[in-house]
């Protein structure tokens, strides 16, 4: 039985969103980027990978 993953997300639109995954992944991404369409000019935020822990990760917003 494998244990929950958690990946965290703070800043920006994705600011306390929590995916579950039902294992660590083998090797975290760096950085993840989201695209938001909403009908006008598309808006990219790029969120970086702060720690990862056998438990989760998390990923914080990066600064302009």
């Amino acid at each position: 039985m494998s244990e929950t993953y958690l990946v965290r997300y703070v800043g920006g639109p994705l600011d306390g969103r929590v995916d579950t995954l039902d294992g660590a992944p083998e090797d975290p991404r760096s950085t993840v980027t989201h695209v938001h369409l909403h009908g006008g000019p598309k808006i990219v935020h790029h969120y970086d990978l702060e720690y990862a822990l056998e438990y989760g990760c998390e990923y914080r917003v990066r600064e302009a």
